[in-house]
């Protein structure tokens, strides 16, 4: 998980960069975009830069694939050196924002493999210019949940999500506004429930693998928002008359859905579903991957969620225009 320097945001960065190590040691050079010459980082040392690899380049390209949504974040490579561990070099970034000129940069640190294909920050990361690539691959082959939005999965969005998470429910809204404002995302319902936290979203996410099975991707969509809606009913009092609510506004019949909820089948399909999220290493509910990379679908506003997800669209060919809203209107 990398933090992202000057915002509450968490990217979770995932993926492989192809290639090996550089041989030759580099020399340091403009680090950032050219804005960034104009800027009170420090001055760069060329004594700072004594690791083969990666390049000032290498690591700018990585950067920008995770901070280049952001138009007033900016940075200076400070920074590539050689570290007791053979092949192990540590990076040293400043980080700046243009809309507080005054403010001193802050340091972002993290290390390199001697692969060129791994960074280490709170945890072990992907790195290189693609660095959602792989984890975008994989998706487009395992995740097999409920899909409404575009067929073609050129931007994919999948929302791991549990049925019983009250941050889910809030994040519905946001759900909602994406497939409105992006026709061009297939987007996909993947069931991550989490029983010691939410005794009734696992049998909640059985009973819609059966929705689903029965009548269909649309009908499930149904069934998740009638569940959501009432939610705060998943009791042990009133968790069946919820649910079969659920299953009726779906067009199911209730005793169908519970009987085939008790099935393998059910709950095989409930449990490969957290295993893809476990695999991706999605850790909370609600979270959204967007082309391979794992972004929060709450606790950020919806204009920054929006400009996140047409960066990482923009960076795979796919073009989203953004139409304004109040809250963005310069």
């Amino acid at each position: 998980m990398l933090k992202l320097v000057g915002t509450a945001v968490v990217v979770m960065v995932l993926g492989t960069m192809a290639g090996g190590a550089q041989t030759t040691t580099q020399a340091p050079a403009v680090s950032a975009p050219a804005a960034e010459r104009t800027t009170p980082f420090p001055a760069v040392n060329a004594k700072e830069f004594t690791a083969a690899s990666p390049t000032v380049d290498e690591v700018n390209a990585f950067l920008k694939a995770i901070w280049g949504y952001d138009d007033n974040r900016i940075w200076s490579v400070a920074a590539i050196e050689k570290t007791k561990a053979p092949g192990v070099a540590r990076v040293v970034v400043f980080v700046a924002d243009k809309t507080a000129p005054s403010k001193t940069p802050q340091t972002t640190v993290f290390f390199t493999t001697p692969d060129g294909k791994h960074a280490i920050a709170d945890q072990v990361i992907d790195f290189g210019a693609k660095p959602f690539e792989a984890e975008r691959e994989e998706l487009q082959r395992r995740a097999d949940g409920p899909a409404e939005g575009a067929a073609s999965k050129d931007l994919e969005i999948i929302e791991f999500a549990d049925l019983q998470c009250p941050h889910c429910k809030e994040a519905q809204e946001t759900m909602l506004n994406l497939a409105k404002e992006i026709p061009q995302a297939h987007i996909v319902f993947e069931n991550m429930p989490i029983p010691e936290i939410h005794p009734f979203a696992m049998r909640a996410a059985e009973e819609g693998v059966c929705v689903r099975k029965a009548k269909g991707d649309a009908a499930f969509f149904t069934y998740a928002a009638a569940v959501f809606d009432k939610q705060a009913d998943l009791t042990p009092t009133g968790a069946d008359a919820t649910l079969a609510a659920a299953v009726t506004a779906a067009g199911g019949d209730p005793k169908d859905a519970a009987a085939c909820a008790e099935t393998d089948l059910a709950k095989d399909d409930v449990h490969a579903s957290m295993a893809l999220a476990g695999d991706l290493g999605v850790n909370q509910t609600p979270t959204l991957v967007v082309n391979g990379q794992l972004l929060p679908a709450t606790g950020i506003s919806y204009d920054l969620l929006k400009r996140m997800i047409a960066f990482r669209a923009e960076q795979d060919g796919v073009a989203v225009h953004l139409q304004p809203t109040l809250s963005n209107i310069p």
